[in-house]
């Protein structure tokens, strides 16, 4: 509801100067005003390993609660009002492990692993979903220098036997549930988790046990005594293998001064993150936004409480009616999504709306639209909050004071709503090549469609794309391809040493370490970034003319009638397969044509199709300010939702345009083919 309004103060705010230009020349390179002498390496002074940041931490708040995770006290079955039968979670209170505790666990658990024949500077596996066990997991293993490869739950089966092939780990760490469906490999399998492991159903050559039994093992004295040698800055912390936009999972490597690098940047960026905090984990820790929040937070204090997707709120699929999510019983304080869980809660808090009297969601609207003009302004409205917002505040505990969004671009809309109904909103770029560290905005930058100033901990510069129409020399803003430097730039990719390296990754004449991100960025006046297209995203037509697909579908998206959509283009017209019909059925159905609903779906099938053509015209056109050229000319309906198990987006929800081109290649040919 509501258009965001233009004020006075909102321009002050933007001519701050956050970052500069050490050139003077617009291309850069762009530093943060803090850290133009020099970037920053460390948060710590003499903190430069993960296990040092870990012992710091421990040394400071030992007593402290800092893991938690969530009871199981049943699983029941509860039928859908359309006869379906779910399965149901009855959970209890968070049981909590000190900093002390912790730490202990760590150290059994490396001690076993050591045990087991895991060695020094030898990579090890973990293939687990988000819980504590990960984090002590990873924290042992940076502990004993056992490099850690890190893969998506919701890989493909294939590419998670690329990364483990690759990689030559010969101890994975996993859960009962993914031991059942997915790899049987290796020598040693560690698995977490409550559930019976028949272990008659793996060859008897694989060595299978738990991790309660690896912490036993490690706690036996002629283990626990046994000494072993720390890492340095410069050993190998994390392989990160990222399922990537097309072709097999590259697997990152990153050293232990990268990460305290980019955290350090991270953190500088957030405002009073400590002991008072309690912080909510439950993206996938393979993800570098997971990993490095979560590390981030136990360094500074914060206590984390595990959850998942299906357990999150108290509408999440997994309650049962009537039961508190975990959001209900944590109450979070900061928050990190990805834009799909934060479109998923305005669409949750819309549907309520719909639900309320015409005076309710009136009040609602005077109530939004005031708010947005006082945080336009930089200030709060007190009293909207307890009158209009505090109910929905309570989606998420009620106590959220900061969100952190990342991993793929957050809509203006989306951003205005959250910034209004929850809490300040802050978006952050950065790549798994970056340790997730480039800019991040100032939680006081109500401004929407820029990322921010970079960090303390890097720099930036713009390169050139003369093809795609990008130069540093543009009006009203230096645009071009973003280059990313600093000690947070990871060190390569794994099994590809020399091949792809000068590439996407060199190192400058004073020392500097440089990545080449793909995407192409504006810097404003201020120093902060804007993401403007993708370079990948390039496709030249059959009249020469240069078009981004990302930068259309950027556009199209400002549709409330569209869900999602991949714009597909070769050397003919530009056709788009789109993603979810829901939104405009349920226009229809409001209106007084429900009586015709199966009618139009058989014999009205064509002028569906129209009007959605009629609203990418007049989308791209008013909003994207597109060519004519670059406006679809025809489309393809699908009402199958595209999420990471489908294996059509990434696990960022970043399309993966080589799989849908796969899946609707049929549907691709037809309309190239169509009069």
């Amino acid at each position: 509801p509501g258009k965001q309004p233009t004020h006075p103060l909102q321009f002050d705010l933007m001519s701050l100067c956050r970052a500069r230009s050490l050139s003077g020349r617009p291309e850069g390179p762009y530093r943060a005003v803090e850290s133009a002498d020099a970037l920053v390496t460390q948060d710590f002074e003499g903190v430069d390993t993960l296990d040092k940041l870990f012992v710091h931490a421990v040394k400071r708040f030992g007593q402290a609660s800092c893991l938690g995770t969530r009871e199981v006290l049943s699983e029941e079955e509860e039928k859908q009002p359309n006869g379906k039968i779910f399965k149901k979670l009855v959970l209890g209170d968070y049981s909590w492990m000190t900093y002390e505790e912790v730490n202990q666990a760590v150290e059994s658990f490396g001690s076993g692993l050591a045990a087991l024949g895991q060695q020094p500077c030898n990579t090890i596996a973990i293939f687990c979903e988000t819980r504590a066990e990960w984090m002590i997991t990873a924290q042992a293993c940076f502990r004993r220098n056992f490099p850690l490869v890190t893969l998506y739950a919701t890989l493909g089966e294939d590419a998670v036997v690329y990364g483990l092939d690759q990689c030559g780990a010969t101890h994975l760490i996993t859960s009962t549930e993914l031991l059942r469906t997915k790899l049987k490999v290796h020598k040693h399998v560690v698995y977490a988790g409550s559930d019976e492991v028949c272990r008659a159903d793996y060859p008897q050559s694989l060595a299978m046990h738990s991790i309660q039994e690896v912490m036993e093992l490690g706690t036996k004295p002629e283990n626990l005594s046994k000494e072993y040698k720390r890492p340095t800055a410069s050993d190998l912390a994390v392989v990160m293998y990222t399922s990537g936009s097309t072709g097999k999972p590259k697997g990152v490597k990153m050293q232990h001064s990268n990460l305290i690098a980019g955290m350090a940047g991270q953190c500088q960026r957030i405002p009073g993150l400590g002991s008072q905090d309690t912080y909510i984990a439950y993206l996938p820790l393979a993800h570098v936004l997971e990993l490095t929040a979560e590390i981030s937070c136990v360094s500074h204090g914060c206590r984390l409480g595990y959850s998942s997707p299906h357990t999150l709120t108290d509408q999440s699929s997994k309650i049962k009616s009537g039961g508190k999510g975990d959001c209900s019983v944590l109450k979070p304080t900061p928050h990190a999504a990805v834009p799909e869980i934060m479109d998923r809660i305005c669409k949750n808090v819309n549907g309520k709306l719909r639900e309320m009297s015409v005076i309710q969601r009136t009040l609602f609207k005077v109530g939004y639209n005031y708010k947005l003009q006082k945080v336009s302004q930089g200030a709060d409205s007190p009293v909207c909050n307890k009158l209009f917002f505090k109910r929905v505040n309570l989606l998420l505990g009620g106590c959220v004071r900061l969100m952190l969004s990342g991993g793929a671009p957050l809509s203006a809309s989306t951003q205005r709503f959250m910034n209004v109904c929850f809490c300040p909103v802050a978006v952050g770029y950065g790549l798994t090549e970056t340790c997730g560290a480039g800019t991040i905005s100032e939680f006081s930058d109500y401004s929407t469609g820029r990322v921010g100033a970079p960090l303390i901990c890097s720099e930036i510069k713009l390169r050139d794309w003369p093809e795609g129409g990008y130069t540093s020399q543009d009006k009203p803003h230096p645009r071009g391809e973003i280059l990313i430097g600093g000690p947070n730039v990871a060190m390569g990719y794994y099994g590809s040493e020399g091949e792809e390296e000068n590439d996407n990754f060199w190192v400058d004449e004073a020392g500097q370490r440089w990545f080449c991100t793909g995407d192409v960025g504006e810097v404003h006046p201020d120093g902060c970034l804007q993401i403007v297209d993708r370079k990948k995203d390039l496709v030249k037509l059959q009249a020469g003319e240069y078009v981004s697909l990302g930068k259309i579908e950027a556009a199209l998206k400002n549709s409330p009638l569209i869900d999602n959509i991949c714009v597909y283009a070769s050397s003919l017209p530009l056709n788009s397969v789109y993603c979810k019909l829901q939104r405009f059925l349920c226009l229809l159905l409001c209106g007084k044509m429900a009586k015709a609903f199966m009618f139009l779906c058989v014999s009205m099938y064509r002028l569906y199709i129209n009007y959605i053509l009629c609203v990418c015209v007049c989308v791209c056109g008013t909003v994207g300010k597109l060519e004519r050229f670059e406006v679809p000319q025809k489309i393809r309906l699908s009402s199958e939702a595209w999420t990471p198990e489908t294996g059509l987006v990434t696990d960022a929800f970043k399309l993966k345009r080589k799989e849908l081109k796969n899946h609707y290649i049929k549907d691709i040919e037809r309309l190239y083919g169509a009069k």
